[in-house]
């Protein structure tokens, strides 16, 4: 079967081993950098595409109704936050993620963050320079600090990630909650940690950490109000994605001391404008969305989207679909 793979954007330096490996299937390949182009140029470059492999372009309706053979989406990474996915299950095409290729970076990310919180890394450094300046040690601007050990870290979401987080994490002396609505008994059972609502999350844990997707009900979990529930003492940890957070409270709450401090790796608009809340506060720790980067999972991530490819010509199933009822239809 003759198909034709086509990449609206990607992250990689080229696509040379993409190009390789398409060539073994057989496959006509072409590859665009459309995150930033008007909608026009992606209909153009996808319209008479079998396979659509998206990194960050947004997928909408719009463009979906212009494909005229299209029967897979890949999206290249873990959340499909960009992607219409109604509007694909309307025309009976699966969405094809990949959420498991950097369960480990994102895990280790998150758990760096929460060090770089408590033992005020960042800051250290700034008294370090000062002290070496003035010839004397003046530890004012990390005070106080806390030992780690006793304390409980919180985790929203405890999926792939935030399970891999409490599995590393465990032999560190934390007392962990977890507030999942969707984990399944046998789940928590199997992960032997107790299970709260988020509110009671927020209002007894010493460190949170998200590991949610991003949808209509996790938008803006964290704002004001929610903020507002956590210790003074606390520290917020957002590795999943921007606008779960409300970023201007979450500013507004490390200015006036509702938190002690925020990691973040992931912002609404990436990069983020220079004029960003955050950029400024000692008490936040920011880092380039690169939560998910490894040279490891850079290649795997590569390698699953040439295998779901040949799964396709293969007649079979996405190892990982969004909207599976459309599998079922086909059925």
């Amino acid at each position: 079967m003759s198909i034709k793979v086509v990449i609206t954007d990607y992250i990689e330096p080229d696509m040379e081993w993409e190009t390789a490996e398409f060539a073994k299937l057989g496959v006509e390949f072409t590859h665009h950098q459309l995150k930033f182009a008007p909608v026009a140029d992606v209909i153009a470059a996808t319209e008479d595409a079998d396979v659509v492999v998206v990194n960050m372009v947004p997928i909408t309706p719009e463009v979906i109704a212009s494909w005229k053979k299209c029967r897979l989406v890949v999206r290249h990474g873990a959340g499909y936050d960009n992607v219409d996915v109604p509007a694909l299950t309307a025309r009976s095409i699966p969405l094809a993620y990949i959420p498991d290729y950097c369960t480990e970076e994102v895990a280790e990310q998150a758990i760096a963050l929460i060090f770089a919180c408590a033992r005020k890394i960042v800051r250290s450094r700034k008294t370090l320079d000062e002290s070496i300046a003035n010839g004397k040690w003046d530890f004012t601007d990390v005070i106080p600090m806390y030992r780690m050990e006793g304390k409980t870290l919180g985790i929203l979401g405890c999926g792939r990630i935030g399970s891999m987080v409490l599995r590393k994490l465990r032999t560190f002396g934390f007392k962990f909650l977890i507030a999942d609505p969707y984990l399944s008994e046998a789940r928590r059972k199997e992960l032997d940690v107790e299970v709260v609502d988020m509110e009671t999350l927020l209002k007894n844990s010493d460190f949170v950490t998200i590991h949610t997707l991003l949808n209509d009900e996790t938008r803006g979990l964290i704002n004001a109000k929610t903020l507002a529930l956590m210790k003074p003492t606390a520290f917020l940890v957002n590795t999943a994605r921007g606008p779960i957070v409300d970023y201007r409270a979450l500013a507004d709450a490390l200015k006036n001391g509702v938190i002690a401090g925020a990691g973040i790796d992931v912002f609404d608009k990436e990069p983020p404008n220079p004029d960003y809340p955050l950029q400024d506060l000692p008490n936040a720790v920011l880092t380039p969305h690169l939560a998910w980067y490894s040279e490891d999972a850079g290649q795997r991530i590569r390698e699953i989207i040439v295998e779901e490819v040949d799964r396709y010509l293969k007649g079979m199933a996405p190892r990982y679909t969004v909207n599976k009822e459309v599998l079922k239809a086909k059925v």
